[in-house]
């Protein structure tokens, strides 16, 4: 199941966050973050009460142009179809709300980003205060996809 996070998903989120910040795949970010943008979030679930298996945010970064960020899907759970799921309502969430252009950053998987239509572009492209927020040392690749 697929669903917008609320705020009592928060820790559930940052823990399943905590196996990609530890290989690398993902920036640290404190559970505070989770709490204060909860919203930002959408998860994939199992059946019943399982635990997220995968989530991805969506923010808002005005001008029509959105972020995707901290997109992971627990080890167990790859390879189900659960990541195009929650890139389908990412998607889906951003033209609902007039977004035109969606952008990313990876340090690796830019060939699943570009299956789902994503192509590299220029830093200077993206929203400013994100792209400044990168960190250079990660060498992270800047992608964007057009809706």
């Amino acid at each position: 199941m697929v669903r917008r996070a609320r705020l009592q998903d928060a820790r559930a989120l940052h823990s399943l966050s905590l196996a990609f910040v530890r290989s690398g795949a993902l920036r640290a970010r404190t559970i505070d973050h989770y709490l204060a943008h909860a919203g930002e979030f959408i998860l994939a679930t199992g059946r019943g009460r399982t635990p997220v298996r995968g989530c991805v945010a969506l923010s808002d970064e005005g001008n029509g142009a959105a972020v995707l960020y901290n997109f992971c899907v627990a080890r167990g759970s790859q390879g189900r179809g659960l990541g195009a799921a929650l890139l389908r309502a990412a998607f889906a969430e951003a033209r609902r709300r007039s977004m035109r252009e969606v952008f990313t950053a990876t340090t690796s998987g830019a060939d699943l980003f570009r299956r789902y239509g994503f192509a590299p572009t220029a830093r200077g492209r993206a929203p400013a205060a994100w792209a400044r927020a990168l960190d250079p040392a990660r060498g992270s690749q800047v992608l964007s996809r057009r809706l």
